[in-house]
């Protein structure tokens, strides 16, 4: 399963959570941007469950993220 998740992060902490975001299992990319999201990510996981986990247990709770959208891709 693959997914975009967007990822908005509090001022000055863009370069820190994306290199937290690249050290979990399952991200593929974590691309700082301008503009609204902070950050593109991709991840891909097994599952619905995977991403529920990887998403609301690791991504939100790193330091310094506000927000996340998270975009599920069609195969």
């Amino acid at each position: 399963m693959r997914a975009y998740v967007f990822v908005n992060v509090k001022a000055g902490k863009t370069k820190d959570v994306a290199g937290r975001l690249r050290e979990l299992e399952g991200v593929q990319a974590a691309d700082p941007c301008w503009g609204t999201p902070d950050i593109i990510t991709v991840v891909n996981v097994r599952n619905e469950r995977a991403l529920n986990d990887l998403v609301l247990n690791r991504i939100q709770k790193i330091p310094g993220v506000q927000h996340t959208d998270t975009h599920i891709t069609l195969e």
